[in-house]
């Protein structure tokens, strides 16, 4: 299946078509490959009903038989899925002038991979909630289907390629009270690159397991930019760095530091890794240059296993 990269889309200033131009490209894409069968299945035609939508119509029999016919579906089972998005500091970076798809940061990314994902669930039917934190809860809409909550979704997921709240993370006070708001069965995803100013791991990873109650599935979308945050790829000038969140600076060449820094992050990603995996929370590290398919691909394979 090939890649869908955000260069291949373009510049469209509704979220909602984005996310349309997205999801089509990746279900042309998938019914190439071993996930043919996504969405809803087809099943049998029948003859068209004059007045009815001729969204189904099966043109190409049409033109064989000269007469309408629609294709019939059969719906898979509904679901609830809550999504849930980090939009602390940290998620600004790499920091740009203004919005540009050719280069994501990480909270963009996570906005249109989201919108992308409600386009989806639009298409299945199913009811969907989201959350939005950094330092505290700062929105929380609980599951529904309608059309209504879902462009009121999208107009938060908007807001968060235009408006920049530049807070400290608390991951690990939040997901605790997110938990305890979902009280039916749902698969939560979970957008977010688990970096946080202190180092409080063991409450961290105490709140991951938090979102297993309730017997939730849960999917963390690990977000980074693998050339700048994992491999520290730098040229070797003297540069100041600024910690987005906490403001610390330090000024260093990047060579000097690369190897030890790239096996200190390694280990972290390693050892959430295999937390997430004693938790049973389905581990997919998303590198935000590798564009949408992976985000889109994990949702297919949540959907089937939850279901």
């Amino acid at each position: 299946m090939s890649k869908l990269s955000v260069k291949h889309i373009p510049e469209l200033q509704n979220l909602e078509l984005l996310a349309r131009q997205v999801v089509e490209g990746f279900i042309t894409g998938m019914h190439k490959s071993p996930f043919h069968g996504f969405s809803v299945e087809f099943a049998e035609h029948r003859l068209y009903n004059k007045g009815e939508s001729t969204r189904h119509i099966d043109w190409k029999l049409f033109a064989k038989t000269e007469k309408l016919y629609v294709k019939r579906y059969e719906e898979e089972t509904n679901l609830r899925c809550h999504i849930i998005i980090d939009n602390s500091a940290s998620m600004d970076f790499p920091k740009q002038n203004k919005f540009s798809l050719d280069h994501l940061n990480k909270i963009e990314f996570s906005a249109i991979a989201a919108a992308a994902l409600l386009e989806i669930l639009r298409r299945q039917r199913d009811a969907v909630g989201l959350s939005i934190y950094n330092e505290e809860l700062r929105y929380y809409a609980p599951e529904k289907g309608s059309n209504a909550h879902r462009r009121m979704l999208l107009k938060q997921l908007e807001q968060l390629l235009d408006i920049k709240e530049h807070k400290q993370t608390a991951t690990y006070k939040v997901l605790h009270q997110i938990a305890e708001k979902i009280h039916r069965r749902s698969l939560l995803f979970l957008f977010t690159d688990m970096f946080q100013s202190d180092k409080k791991e063991a409450e961290l990873f105490e709140a991951l397991r938090h979102l297993k109650y309730n017997k939730h599935e849960v999917v963390l979308f690990h977000t980074f930019d693998e050339l700048l945050e994992l491999n520290f790829d730098f040229d070797n000038k003297p540069k100041k760095f600024v910690d987005i969140e906490t403001g610390e600076q330090v000024n260093l060449y990047a060579d000097s530091v690369k190897e030890n820094y790239k096996v200190e992050v390694e280990d972290y990603f390693n050892k959430l890794k295999m937390k997430c995996m004693q938790y049973k929370i389905d581990y997919v590290p998303v590198d935000i240059n590798k564009g949408f398919d992976q985000v889109l691909i994990s949702y297919v394979r949540s959907r089937k296993s939850f279901l």
